[in-house]
Formats: C-alpha cells, sequence, structure tokens
C-alpha cells in the first residue's frame, strides 16, 4: 500500500453537533476532470429562453429526502434498542463490496433503475467487500490526490488528514462460543485493544448504475479481558485512514491466516469503508433527535450526520471502477 504523505491526525473529543454545510459538487478530482471533458454548454441562458428563479416547490421547502431518511432511522433504532454495555462503543460504517445471489454467485440484479435499500432479509444475498488490487490502487490515488487538493486554500471543503498504521488482529473464540479480538501494534507488540464485537444490524444498498453496491453496518464493540488459549486465525491489516471532519474513510490490505490450516497460504484481502469518528457524539446526536426541548440544530444533528455519511458512501460508490471480485 502507498502512502504519499507523513502526516497524522487525530479526532477531536470534543462532543459538539456538525454544523450544518453548504452542499458542493459530489466528484472527486479524477471523476471532476472526466465529467469537466465531457461537459456540454447549457442553452438555458440564451436571448428569450432564460430560466427566472425556482423556487423549491409549491410549499417553499425541499420534500424530505426518503433514502437518507430511511438510512437515519435505521441507524438510530440500532442505536436507541442496544443491548446495554455501559463500556461498550457504538460503530457506524458503510463498506463498499458487491451484493451476490447465494444461489448463482452473480451480482444481484434487480429490475430498478437508481439506488436502492433493500428490506433486511427478504432477498437472499451476500455480500462479499474484498477487491482487486487495481481498485485498491485505483482508490487509493484518488484519495491521495484529493488529500493533496484539499489542502490548498481554494479547495471548498476542509482538508483531508491521513493516519497509517500496521496491526495485527488475533481472534479467540470462548468457551461460550464468542468471538474476542486482540489487537496489536506491528512493529511493537503493544495491545491497543481487546474486544467482543456484537453485530446489530445491516442495511444493504444495490447501485445497479455502478461497479459497487455497499452495506451500512452498526455495531456494539465490548472492551473484555485478554482470553486464555490460543487463537484460532489472525489479520494483518495495513492501513491508511483518510480523516475528514465527523468520518474516517479506512483503506486496508489484509492479510489472513487460518491457525487450522498452517499449509494454506494467506488470504489476501483489501477492503474499503467509512466509518463515523466520533462514537460519543453520534450517541449524544441520537438521544436529542426530534426532541422538541432543544434547538432546531441541535433536533436535526443526527440526521445531518448520516446525510453526510450516505453522502460520502455514495461518492466512494461512484468512483468505483470495475475491480471487483
Amino acid at each position: 500500500m502507498s502512502d504519499s504523505e507523513d502526516g497524522h491526525s487525530q479526532s477531536d473529543d470534543k462532543e459538539s453537533p456538525p454544523l450544518k454545510r453548504v452542499r458542493h459538487n459530489d466528484q472527486s478530482s479524477e471523476a471532476a476532470k472526466v465529467n469537466q471533458a465531457a461537459s456540454v454548454p447549457s442553452t438555458m441562458n440564451t436571448a428569450g429562453s432564460s430560466l427566472p428563479p425556482l423556487s423549491l416547490s409549491i410549499l417553499g421547502v425541499e420534500p424530505l429526502d426518503e433514502f437518507i431518511r430511511e438510512i437515519a432511522d435505521f441507524v438510530h433504532h440500532m442505536i436507541m434498542t442496544r443491548p446495554i454495555h455501559p463500556e461498550a462503543k457504538v460503530e457506524v460504517e458503510a463498506k463498499l463490496g458487491v451484493l451476490r445471489d447465494r444461489t448463482s454467485g452473480q451480482r444481484l440484479m434487480l429490475p430498478v433503475l437508481v439506488e436502492t435499500i433493500l428490506i433486511p432479509k427478504e432477498v437472499d444475498v451476500r455480500f462479499e467487500s474484498n477487491m482487486s488490487l487495481a481498485q485498491h490502487k485505483h482508490f487509493n490515488n484518488m484519495l491521495n490526490d484529493l488529500k493533496r487538493i484539499s489542502s490548498q486554500p481554494s479547495h471548498p471543503t476542509s482538508p483531508l488528514e491521513y493516519t497509517h498504521v500496521k496491526v495485527v488482529d488475533s481472534f479467540y473464540t470462548t468457551d461460550d462460543r464468542e468471538k474476542v479480538r486482540v489487537t496489536r501494534d506491528e512493529k511493537t507488540n503493544t495491545v491497543l485493544e481487546m474486544t467482543r464485537k456484537i453485530r446489530l444490524g445491516d442495511l444493504n444498498v444495490y447501485s445497479p448504475k455502478r461497479a459497487a453496491d455497499w452495506r451500512v453496518s452498526v455495531s456494539l464493540e465490548v472492551p473484555v479481558s485478554h482470553p486464555v488459549g490460543t487463537p484460532t486465525h489472525l489479520r494483518r491489516k495495513d492501513r491508511i485512514c483518510y480523516s475528514h471532519e465527523e468520518f474516517n474513510i479506512d483503506l486496508t490490505q489484509v492479510h489472513s491466516n487460518n491457525h487450522a490450516t498452517p499449509n494454506v497460504p494467506p488470504e489476501i484481502l483489501h477492503e474499503l469503508e467509512v466509518e463515523i469518528a466520533r462514537p460519543g457524539l453520534l450517541l449524544s446526536t441520537a438521544a436529542k433527535r426530534g426532541d422538541p426541548n432543544v434547538s432546531e440544530v441541535e433536533r436535526n444533528a443526527f440526521d445531518e450526520l448520516i446525510r453526510s455519511f450516505v453522502n460520502n458512501a455514495r461518492i466512494l460508490v461512484k468512483n468505483a471502477s470495475d475491480g471487483w471480485r
């Protein structure tokens, strides 16, 4: 994995609600170059045919975006009905991949024209997040370019930062069949985290116009003590984490070894995901969602957070090429 910069960033722990931002063009630098070359001059401003200013609607407001609202409702429900673990951290992520029919193994095909949220457990599919090395390099170059360009004063959004980490995850199975992950720094062997992950729910998004689909997942990461015994398998992760405002975009190469088959070469995977960076902010905004006793900004902060989260996932999907296995 290549990374052209040596800068690092840490998420701010101050849990203030995200501000509503001006909506900008959703194209990456690479995609913007393609679109700029293919753009067609508008004829709306020619004499006698100029378009007057238009209202958002007959009521003067923009109708509710049902797609984003559905994802916000799903995430909010998972958070508010989660099992009680006082020290647990809530994780919300969107991972790129492809939805495949379980019977044929082919990519899912539905009679829809645009991206569609699937009703959970109603369509028999599996989600595969592994992409090709070429696709991995494509996203690495794209995000490195965006990191460089976003540092320029003329760039319309906040700059991207990034960290490059290498860790080793060891997985153990406890006596009650629970899976525990112990994460160590690859270089120093220092234990960074010991957790048991509880998946609360998934929401699959089918994108017929794109090379990739995506999945929203909500999980709990519960701290645990170090398990006894030997690990069942290892995962070595070489990860570049690009951070932007309230989100992390993780591009990861994984070498997975199963101790049950020591003579089998490690499986190499490449994955891309966007994650909400501050679990504390996520919980505090979720608790105030729709509360009439708080300000409008606080009341709408959760939906604004999810809107930006969804937009980031959509931009990554739109820039995917035909590199999914």
